[in-house]
């Protein structure tokens, strides 16, 4: 096992979702609470990630990121180094792609939540940050997990946009996905078997944890 990429997947998955739960709790409040016309388009936009095809969003992110585009030198000359072929590229990268599945299920954990309780919450208080701390949050919070959950395996299996983005440097951007087309590659089958199975195994145990969640089904009881 290649420890060095096991340690640099779980760095940039946990990056990931704290980051992207920061940044989509407000949003799926706006889509859920909104009522303009131009979130459909927003919307649109956060969902956008699941239909791209990876390589083409790891393409335009490092010709957006890269010295030939103003954004790209301006970064570079804010940081020392540009955001492409490295880790914090890898975020910015992951965060983008993974953006939807942070997103929808807040929106879909958020849109349960009964209209009366929201509208009575909103009368109390004016403040919609305070509408989300004290009533989305809390009454929604499996959705929260499930978003973490989903966002964080969905990062550690990521591939297209790591190698467009970040390419294979050891230490660097050279995740557990690129280690296992390595491995392919190199016809170390072996190797390769290991490095699939814990990516199995990970997201087994994780998306079982989050239906075991929800406890028993069923209407009622048997004697």
């Amino acid at each position: 096992m290649d420890w060095q990429a096991l340690w640099l997947t779980v760095r940039l998955a946990t990056i990931t979702t704290v980051v992207l739960l920061a940044i989509s709790v407000p949003l799926a409040a706006l889509l859920t609470l909104g009522r303009s016309r131009w979130l459909a388009l927003l919307e649109a936009l956060t969902t956008m990630p699941l239909v791209l095809p990876p390589t083409v969003l790891g393409f335009f992110l490092l010709v957006l990121l890269g010295p030939r585009t103003a954004v790209g030198r301006g970064i570079s000359q804010l940081l020392g180094h540009p955001l492409a072929f490295s880790f914090a590229g890898l975020v910015v990268g992951s965060v983008i792609y993974s953006l939807p599945f942070a997103v929808q299920p807040l929106v879909a954990g958020f849109s349960t939540i009964e209209p009366p309780l929201v509208d009575a919450a909103r009368l109390l208080s004016r403040s919609r940050t305070r509408v989300v701390i004290t009533v989305f949050i809390p009454l929604a919070r499996r959705s929260l997990v499930v978003a973490a959950v989903l966002t964080f395996l969905h990062t550690v299996g990521e591939f297209g946009v790591v190698l467009m983005l970040g390419g294979d440097i050891p230490g660097a951007t050279r995740t557990l996905s690129i280690l296992l087309y390595n491995q392919v590659e190199n016809f170390d089958y072996a190797a390769a078997g290991r490095t699939a199975a814990l990516l199995l195994s990970l997201s087994v145990v994780a998306l079982a944890a989050i239906y075991a969640g929800r406890g028993p089904r069923g209407g009622g009881s048997h004697a």
